[in-house]
């Protein structure tokens, strides 16, 4: 069974890496978390700043640490207490540093990268500003199209973020979007990005293992 399985998730991670490679972005497949670590630290090049989404994903494959050991100056919200002014700065930062690392909460087997944020930094970065943009992402945010895309948003990865976060809004305890205006909802910006913008470098890793939320 577990040959049945990896036959599986290899053949869909395939077929959307070449979905994506046909939309213009620069597209490769990790077998593992591990693998893909030294992959993207193979883009990254010595002496850049590095802004870091707020990714569960990348944090499971040990990017963070591998990029803190080699020194990098690195623009990430995870885990630090600060005030709202430096809040804001860390967030402008990764708008314009030399590379942006992120993960998606979902990618089509069509070849769509497709994201919900609260405050908006974090598709803003996907877009444009960075010289290099990288999005890695485990097998299981991989779905068939944008509408399952937005569906496992809102009742898959919206509600386990919330719940990471501690946030005050009803689907941490639904499980499920209830459309909500709580003023800590985390759904408030989606980005859709069908092809690789004409002016960001912009590279996906799809890794065959189950990562993130």
């Amino acid at each position: 069974m577990d040959e049945v399985n990896s036959s599986y998730i290899k053949d869909l991670v395939d077929r959307t890496v070449e979905s994506l490679r046909k939309r213009g972005f620069d597209a490769l497949s990790a077998r593992s978390g591990a693998e893909a670590t030294e992959t993207i630290l193979g883009m990254i090049p010595p002496g850049s700043t590095v802004g870091v989404g707020g990714s569960v994903t990348l944090r499971d494959i040990g990017l963070i640490g591998a990029l803190e050991s080699r020194g990098h100056t690195i623009y990430q919200r995870w885990g630090t207490q600060v005030s709202q002014a430096e809040d804001f700065d860390y967030r402008r930062a990764q708008l314009t540093c030399d590379v942006f690392l992120s993960s998606s909460n979902a990618v089509t087997v069509e070849g769509e990268l497709v994201n919900v944020d609260g405050v908006g930094n974090r598709v803003a970065s996907m877009i444009f500003g960075p010289r290099k943009v990288i999005v890695a992402a485990g097998w299981n945010k991989i779905v068939p199209d944008v509408n399952a895309a937005i569906q496992r948003i809102r009742n898959v990865a919206a509600p386990l973020n919330a719940k990471r976060l501690e946030l005050k809004v009803p689907c941490v305890t639904t499980g499920h979007c209830t459309d909500c205006d709580a003023p800590e909802s985390i759904c408030r910006v989606t980005s859709i990005i069908s092809w690789k913008p004409r002016r960001t470098d912009l590279s996906v890793v799809l890794i065959e293992e189950k990562l993130g939320f």
